[in-house]
């Protein structure tokens, strides 16, 4: 079984930047795909950035490349999310998500459904 615990949010002004973080305990080989989500108020869950923890394959949203980057230690059983030039969308809550995939494609990647372990979430807040 594996448990995620993300960390890093707050509040922080348009352009600014934050670094989530997230730490997996379990048995690494439980998932080799580790990825971040989030969901703002009466809006569903959506993809934001996907590492492979075997491989050097990441995934994005559209809205959020080249602004954020998702990298991992595995080590450490880590993922995380630097995001900079934030903007007021980017509010959400941020989940992190982790499974072991056999075929990953973009779409499969940023579909929350891809996903048996979650995290309780980390709030950011843009203004």
């Amino acid at each position: 079984h594996v448990q995620l615990v993300e960390s890093g949010g707050g509040s922080v002004q348009a352009g600014g930047s934050l670094r989530l973080s997230c730490a997996a305990s379990g048995d690494p080989h439980d998932y080799n795909y580790m990825a971040w989500f989030r969901q703002a108020p009466g809006k569903e869950r959506e993809g934001v950035a996907v590492a492979c923890t075997t491989g050097p394959d990441t995934y994005y949203a559209d809205s959020v490349k080249g602004r954020f980057t998702v990298s991992r230690d595995n080590a450490k059983k880590m993922v995380y999310l630097e995001m900079n030039n934030l903007k007021s969308e980017d509010t959400a809550m941020y989940y992190c998500a982790a499974d072991w995939v056999t075929i990953m494609t973009w779409d499969t990647a940023l579909d929350f459904r891809t996903y048996n372990y979650w995290g309780r979430g980390t709030q950011v807040t843009v203004s």
